[in-house]
């Protein structure tokens, strides 16, 4: 039912966390897991966690950046337990599922789980759509990774069971996303909308209007090209519309 939702452990620091969440995919009819930075997916405490999930621990792939780990999903969702400017429009596991379900059927889906020490940074978050927050007893919030990965996939896979869960969009891919973000950065920078010292604090506010929205190819293709429009101007455009405008010939 989940073939196409691939978790994403980020930096992970226990090798017996990654074998029990290979354990959850595999109980949760999802195969593929996905590593950024190093992990010890052979030690004798992950194979030992993974249990009937070894397949899935041994296809295990790993990445250098997350943007190489999602490059090719179309819904990509992050996890945190803290709160924040960044974080504040986040959801629980039973309130995403079920367009993580829908999405999943249409596309692949990443859902991103931090470092055990700390969870995932502002930069990590960036290219996440969504965020779930597992609620929990204000006395101790943070939960296990492994435990984590199980309350969300068993919400998925709930979720996947429904008649609901047929995706009404066609998302674009989180790489072309990215670089539509790349070139939003570069052309906010040119034209001094975006404080050059902290560029992400605005961008990263564009990231949440833009992916509640569920961005399609088409919308990438538009926006892109908007923003390439308004370098051109900048640079030499604005002399070539001045110039129209005076001949009363049409801008385009």
């Amino acid at each position: 039912m989940l073939k196409n939702l691939r978790i994403v452990l980020v930096r992970p620091r226990g090798s017996g966390n990654i074998g029990s969440i290979a354990r959850a995919l595999k109980n949760f009819g999802a195969t593929e897991l996905a590593i950024v930075g190093t992990a010890r997916t052979r030690s004798f405490w992950a194979r030992a966690m993974a249990v009937h999930g070894q397949d899935v621990l041994s296809e295990a792939r790993c990445y250098g950046t997350i943007r190489e780990a999602i490059a090719d999903c179309t819904l990509v969702v992050g996890t945190t337990c803290r709160g924040g400017l960044y974080r504040k429009h986040s959801q629980t596991p039973h309130e995403v599922a079920p367009t993580i379900a829908a999405a999943a059927r249409a596309g692949k889906v990443a859902l991103i789980f931090g470092p055990e020490d700390h969870g995932l940074s502002n930069q990590d978050l960036e290219p996440c759509q969504l965020l779930i927050t597992i609620p929990a007893h204000a006395d101790y919030q943070s939960l296990n990774v492994a435990q984590a990965a199980v309350i969300c996939l068993y919400e998925i896979f709930l979720a996947s069971l429904g008649a609901a869960a047929v995706e009404r969009i066609e998302r674009a891919r989180a790489e072309d996303i990215e670089r539509m973000y790349d070139r939003m950065r570069s052309t906010l920078l040119k034209i001094g909308f975006l404080d050059s010292e902290n560029p992400e604090h605005m961008l990263l506010a564009f990231r949440r209007i833009l992916g509640r929205a569920g961005l399609e190819d088409a919308d990438v293709r538009i926006f892109t090209g908007l923003f390439r429009q308004i370098e051109w101007y900048t640079e030499k455009g604005w002399k070539v519309v001045e110039e129209k405008e005076k001949r009363g010939v049409k801008i385009r």
